[in-house]
């Protein structure tokens, strides 16, 4: 049995609001507060669970459907080298896919984004907007 620890997901804490994409059906979708890697965005299991075993085989493939299908809409908006998707759960106890795309742009194209020294990239509120926005016409959410 997996121990069950304090989750900011389920406490409302993470992610910010103002980060929202839309509704995925199993997740929802947030663009990562720190853009440094452009469009790095978090999808977040609706339910708490902490482990992909915990999921059916249905979630579990509709779950990876849902990430590719984020990381197909980002390959179409940016000029990516490689799309990364990360499932660890180490820091936030909850179900949530990092999908990062790795553009040619990359300072660090080998190295995990983790690794990668950085300060970090906010964007302006009308930036944000426009991001948002285009992340959701991309994926037809209205």
């Amino acid at each position: 049995m997996i121990e069950r620890v304090s989750c900011a997901v389920c406490e409302k804490a993470w992610p910010p609001d103002d980060h929202y994409i839309g509704d995925l059906g199993l997740t929802k979708a947030y663009l990562f507060e720190d853009q440094f890697f452009a469009g790095w965005t978090v999808l977040i299991l609706k339910e708490h669970r902490t482990e992909l075993f915990e999921l059916t085989r249905e979630e579990r493939m509709g779950l990876v459907e849902e990430v590719s299908r984020v990381g197909e809409v980002m390959a179409k908006i940016f000029e990516v080298r490689k799309i990364n998707s990360e499932l660890l759960g180490n820091q936030t106890p909850h179900i949530h896919w990092h999908v990062i795309p790795r553009l040619m742009s990359d300072p660090e194209p080998l190295m995990p984004v983790w690794s990668v020294l950085h300060e970090p990239a906010y964007l302006s509120p009308d930036v944000l907007k426009e991001r948002l926005s285009l992340f959701r016409r991309s994926l037809g959410i209205s």
